[in-house]
Parts: structure tokens; sequence; C-alpha cells
């Protein structure tokens, strides 16, 4: 799309940014799998490629469709898992910096940041980060190099205020980073609101097929820190394979008109389940008795994201076996996918973790909420003996 018209972010999406291959005139690019490139007679590599492990074409054009929906000015760079683009910010800092991250986040990562990022040299500590006195308090500045955060964040859906902390990480010299995974592109754009790096699991709704694993970021600088983190990628051989990027690039080009759908559908089930006798919370920002409603009508757009979670009751005995008699959800983990997924989260994540007991996490998909109200509803009823 090259005239240079504002098309809008749908549009270019749907198209992925409009490339057309050069040689057959194809719409859909083809797969570059080539591990080597041929040098040029003066020894240089005029096309920008040089080697398949810190590099590929097919990866390149993802990151173009997510940098664009990000507003990256710097761009964007797809990993071969959120973890690994997770942890790839994190290492791309210094021994003896200080980070400052949330109790309430993806379990993985937190146990990453509690385990294993002190053998790296950097300390770490776990704060409400919807309490801006708290994360005021937790930061050291000149030492704090790196605020995380997480919103809605994972599984009890917590809002963050990006542009509130965002200020608190800058006056202290630091950064801020946010896993935005629950909420998408479509719903918040971080670097907007002042966040130096946005991070998703495009595992989930960016892809939506549940058949890709994958990671990204997208940076608003293009600074020595983002070269680091670069740096890290190749070094560390983390990225995205040219196939699940292939694959990622379809799912893509549906991605606003899935997010829209997923938005609907939650918010249609926190407020009917919100209603229902067997249970007792509903975990939703697009609910106005959200402790976070008021932030995060501020800061999202087009809906409240796909996730919400629920609490029982009868306790954990009656949430699992909620999760046991659904037919047309998913027992499984996992989220963003157009199937919708029910998970006992508590069970996945054992010791230590913050999640209630009698607590379902909901990824709604595109099916018609109605089917995913009434499966629900009689599950619960059957749960509790009605």
């Amino acid at each position: 799309m090259a005239d240079g018209r504002n098309w809008s972010k749908r549009s270019l999406a749907a198209q992925a940014m409009g490339h057309i291959d050069s040689v057959t005139h194809a719409v859909v690019p083809p797969i570059h799998v080539a591990t080597t490139y041929l040098r040029d007679p003066d020894n240089a590599y005029s096309t920008g490629y040089v080697y398949g492990r810190p590099d590929n074409a097919t990866v390149r054009e993802a990151e173009s469709v997510i940098a664009m929906l990000e507003d990256a000015e710097a761009g964007a760079l797809l990993f071969g898992s959120g973890m690994a683009a997770a942890t790839a910010v994190v290492l791309a800092l210094e021994a003896g910096d200080h980070v400052v991250a949330p109790r309430v986040m993806y379990w993985a990562l937190r146990n990453w940041l509690a385990n294993d990022a002190g053998r790296y040299g950097i300390t770490v500590d776990f704060v409400e980060m919807d309490d801006l006195a708290a994360v005021r308090a937790a930061v050291h500045p000149g030492r704090t190099k790196l605020i995380w955060a997480e919103t809605p964040s994972n599984p009890l859906w917590t809002i963050v205020d990006i542009a509130a902390v965002a200020e608190i990480a800058h006056a202290a010299g630091a950064r801020l980073a946010v896993d935005s995974t629950a909420a998408s592109p479509f719903h918040t754009r971080p670097l907007a609101l002042g966040a130096d790096i946005v991070m998703h699991s495009a595992t989930k709704i960016l892809n939506g097929h549940s058949d890709v694993v994958g990671g990204v970021l997208a940076a608003a600088v293009d600074d020595e820190f983002w070269a680091r983190i670069r740096r890290v990628r190749s070094t560390h051989g983390a990225i995205l394979g040219p196939f699940e990027a292939f694959l990622l690039t379809r799912g893509l080009r549906t991605f606003p008109l899935r997010a829209a759908a997923q938005a609907a559908g939650a918010m249609d089930l926190a407020t009917r389940l919100s209603a229902h006798p067997h249970v007792a919370r509903v975990l939703y920002p697009g609910l106005p008795q959200h402790p976070g409603h008021d932030v995060a009508v501020r800061q999202m757009e087009n809906g409240f994201g796909y996730m919400l979670s629920v609490q029982v009751t009868g306790g954990a005995t009656a949430a699992i076996a909620t999760a046991a008699k659904v037919e047309l959800w998913r027992r499984a983990t996992s989220l963003g996918g157009v199937e919708s997924l029910i998970e006992h989260r508590a069970s996945i994540e054992g010791a230590g973790t913050p999640c209630p007991p009698d607590l379902l996490r909901l990824s709604t998909g595109i099916e018609d909420p109605d089917d995913l109200f009434r499966d629900l509803d009689t599950a619960l009823k059957a749960a509790h003996g009605n």
C-alpha cells in the first residue's frame, strides 16, 4: 500500500500491509525458509539478509503488521514464545539492575522472575501494580531500570494505569514494559500511553487459531536498549520460525474482526453471569463494579477484552465440577483462540498462586454467546445439584 492513503488499521491488517509477491504477484506472500543468503560480488549483503538465525523475510512481514497495530516507531521483534519475548527484556538489563513486577501476572513469567532472574544479577520486587503508592514505594531511583506491568492481569483481570506507572518509571530513570496480551492492540495501545515496550504472547489472540506458539515485543524508540534486546534474540536463537510467522500473518489479517466479536461476547457473558445464582463474583473490567473500571474506560478502546473469570459458589469443588460438565467450552490452558476455553486456574499454578480456589478462567471465542452462556448455566446448575 504505497500510495500514501491513510487506510485504517483494519484495512492494513486485512491485507497484511498490502505486500504482493514480486515474482508471482500472489496476494499471499510465500514462506521464506532459507537459512543462508548469497553475498554480492563486492562481498556485501545488499538485500539486508545474512543468515536465518537473526532475521527472516517472512518474520519481518508479520512484525510489520504488529508494529502498525501498536504504532511502534522502532518496529517489532518476533520470538519463539511469549516467554522468550518477555525474558529477553530482562536479559537486556545489566547485572545489579532492579525490576518491579506485578504480584498478579502470567504465572510462568512470575516464576522465572522469582527463581531465575537473580542468576543474572537482577533483583525483582513484586507489588500490587494497580496500587500506585505501592509502585512508587518499590522503585529505587538509579537502580530500578524496569517496571513490568500486565493489564488486564492474568487471571484476576486487574487494571493498571499505564500512563501513571509510565510517569513513575520515567521519573526514576526506568523503562516501562507492558504485557498487553489480554488487551491486544485492538483494545489498548500502551506505547501511546507512555510505555516504552509492549509485549504480547502472539500465541493468543494475535494469531487466534491455537496453532502457533510465539511472542512479540514492540518499542516506541529504537535506542541502545532495543538494540540489546535484538542482540539477545539473535545470540539466544530465539526468533520465531518462518512457518509460524506465516501462520501468524494469516491470523493477523482477521484479528480486528475476531477481537471485536470476542470482546462483545465476553461483555455479554460477564453481564449475564453477574446475575447467576451460582456465581459469587465476575472479574471483568467492562463491568461498572470492577475496581479498575474507570481506568479501563480511559485507556481501553473497542471494548474490554476477551478474558474474564468467575468465582463459583461452593468453592473449589463446585468450580472444578462446573468445568468438568461443560460441553461447548473446551477444558484447556491458553486463551485468545476462536474456540472458548475454561480452566480451573489454581490447579495449574499450584502452591503460592494468588488465584482463588473457586475461580474459573474463561477465554471467550467466537461462538454464539447464547450457546456459551447456556452451556455454562447448565454446567453450573449440574455442579450444584440442580
